[in-house]
């Protein structure tokens, strides 16, 4: 006899199968249009409104039109799906208005797609590329029954991103009938919240924002703790450069996240949770706050939760944009009107935590595991995985690679695989260099270490972290010396200011940086920074502090020589550092073109018509004008 927790989820399911079958018919022509802040800065708004008009023009009434997350193949956006009855679905990369007339004159009246168009050249061989034997579960199915056929979707594992892209984020029925919810209903139906606990212990789930502490061992220190009040918090405070994990996700699958919070509340035992999301993401709030009055308005939220005795409410926070608040005890003071700043632990926040209250506290891509783990059970996730570390990662991938965007793979994948097999490799043929992960905090692995597994453990190894996720991929026209230099910028400009070590040691050692990138540096200065850097390392009082000098000592460690070369010889190797570059013409090459004593804004470059220029190099203030405008080759950079 079925429970009435589970007779009100069925009928639940049931609504939300009839509204999608209702929506969906097998008849209908299925457009589907990428919609996130990233999509939509591409252009995605606009073709979603020419495809409407484009539909309403035609009177066409077998067109279903629907917005979906991103897919985070980022450099081809906008991204259009458009799928016929019982045919595989064509997808178009970089659609904008006038793509948008040819799509639907050709495409969808005459059925003869744009093949030059395509997200997926017709060229590009992907039968040789075999699904993994993880992507074969029914949750994700859908997605790689529509990307499968692109090489840099088929070589990912997606758990955490599997409905992005393809389920409307505004439409709870949509997520419902992909799966959500399952886990939710099942968990309060057996009403054993240690067994929640027991099972996340199990998955080798390790949270996702940084640390990679057992997300396990941190639910059961939270429920151990006898109190009347506990809390769960969504740190949703991305603000490493050039990350975007936690928004897609937000964008793409917020009920997803809604679920996850609400079994980890059930399991230590929290009425209330907070979503703490950085105020510069207005659609992810936006998103997000739909997702949580869906779900009151359907009792998968509130009181009395599908019947049951458990109670529990979601409320959104707004991040003011400081990078400390990614800690999670500034993240806490901020949630309680008081200035974010680190604490000093013990007390842990699962001892006491916001408002003195046991707290747990999770990034959003570890919340996006929890109801997959529910649904499937801690062996298959486990076995994803490696020994240490359950499931997949996902990484914002960018920097000079071929296939920027976001991308999801097993733990214990090689940085090779990712670079060459699921980024395409290094543009214009030129060659890797290293590999940042971890965002500013993070270090700078070599191409050497181009083997190394994608794990905590594996990464910490070669002096690099996990982090939430930032991947940069540099080639050899990079400094490391600036590299570097870039990351402490903004690990100093973000320090709180609350401990000595973190405030005056990055101010110190960017001091020294820009001393050697400037060609002023003393001659110990590589041994001063690498000491000071360790002293912040070891003293700081929080993680961010902690790590804050990773960028250098990865840097001094694997690329000493580039170092010694500013110092010593007054010279970039990569050209990088201004004051340390010189432009010079070749006498062999130069035909007096005079282009680029034109294009000098000081007017340094002297020479008659059809003789060799010569360069003032007094003058010179570096800007490059006369490298770029050279059609002969002929002004050198040294």
């Amino acid at each position: 006899m079925s429970s009435p927790i589970m007779t009100r989820y069925r009928e639940f399911l049931q609504k939300a199968s009839q509204h999608c079958t209702a929506r969906q018919s097998p008849d209908q022509i299925q457009i589907q249009v990428g919609s996130a802040t990233c999509e939509n800065a591409a252009g995605a708004r606009a073709v979603f409104d020419e495809l409407e008009k484009h539909i309403e023009s035609s009177d066409r009434q077998d067109i279903l039109l629907r917005q979906v997350g991103c897919t985070g193949r980022c450099s081809c956006e906008p991204i259009v799906s458009i799928q016929f009855p019982d045919e595989p679905p064509v997808k178009y990369q970089k659609v904008d208005r006038e793509l948008v007339h040819k799509i639907f004159t050709r495409h969808i009246m005459k059925r003869n797609p744009l093949n030059e168009n395509l997200l997926q050249p017709p060229d590009e061989d992907v039968t040789t590329i075999p699904l993994k034997e993880t992507q074969a579960f029914p949750f994700g199915q859908r997605f790689y029954e529509k990307y499968g056929d692109v090489a840099f979707f088929r070589r990912q594992t997606r758990i955490a991103l599997r409905n992005s892209g393809i389920v409307n984020p505004e439409c709870i029925f949509g997520y419902t009938c992909a799966g959500g919810y399952e886990a939710l209903a099942s968990i309060l139906d057996k009403n054993n919240p240690r067994d929640v606990i027991d099972t996340i212990i199990a998955s080798k789930l390790r949270g996702r924002g940084g640390g990679g502490y057992p997300t396990g061992l941190k639910w059961q220190n939270a429920a151990q703790v006898e109190a009347e009040q506990k809390y769960v918090i969504c740190n949703a405070d991305e603000g490493d450069p050039g990350a975007f994990m936690d928004r897609s996700m937000l964008e793409g699958d917020p009920f997803n996240i809604v679920e996850g919070m609400t079994i980890g509340a059930f399991a230590i035992g929290a009425s209330q949770g907070y979503l703490y999301i950085r105020a510069e993401y207005p659609m992810a709030i936006n998103r997000i706050q739909n997702a949580i009055d869906l779900a009151r308005k359907h009792q998968l939220l509130g009181n009395n939760i599908l019947g049951s005795d458990f109670s529990f409410d979601l409320e959104i926070r707004l991040g003011a944009g400081a990078f400390v608040c990614g800690e999670e005890t500034a993240l806490i003071h901020s949630i309680e009107g008081k200035r974010g700043q680190p604490r000093i632990r013990p007390p842990f926040p699962t001892q006491k935590g916001l408002w003195g209250c046991p707290t747990v506290i999770n990034n959003v891509e570890t919340w996006a595991n929890i109801p997959v783990i529910g649904q499937y059970g801690p062996e298959w996730f486990a076995g994803i995985g490696t020994d240490n570390s359950g499931g997949t990662k996902v990484f914002a991938l960018a920097g000079k690679i071929n296939h920027t965007g976001l991308i999801e793979v097993p733990m214990g994948t090689t940085l090779r695989e990712i670079v060459f097999d699921v980024g395409g490799g290094i543009p214009g043929g030129k060659k890797l260099k290293a590999i940042q992960t971890g965002g500013p905090a993070g270090g700078c692995i070599p191409a050497e270490f181009i083997d190394t597994k994608v794990d905590f453990d594996s990464l910490q190894a070669v002096g690099s972290i996990m982090g939430s996720g930032g991947m940069i991929v540099m080639d050899e026209e990079d400094c490391m010396v600036d590299i570097a230099k870039f990351f402490l910028q903004f690990t100093q400009s973000e320090s709180c200011g609350k401990c000595t070590p973190c405030r005056e040691g990055t101010t110190r050692m960017l001091e020294i940086l820009e001393r050697i990138a400037s060609g002023n540096a003393k001659s110990d200065d590589i041994d001063t920074l690498e000491r000071l850097a360790r002293l912040v390392q070891k003293t700081s009082l929080c993680g961010l502090g902690r790590a804050a000098p990773n960028p250098v000592l990865s840097t001094i460690k694997y690329f000493r020589q580039e170092y010694e070369a500013h110092v010593h010889d007054k010279h970039c190797p990569a050209c990088k550092c201004t004051a340390l570059v010189r432009y010079q013409i070749d006498p062999e090459t130069c035909v007096g073109c005079t282009l680029c004593a034109r294009n000098c804004p000081v007017n340094c470059i002297a020479g008659r018509p059809k003789e060799t220029h010569i360069i003032d190099q007094e003058k010179c203030i570096k800007c490059g004008r006369c490298h770029q405008v050279c059609r002969f080759h002929a002004v050198l950079k040294k």
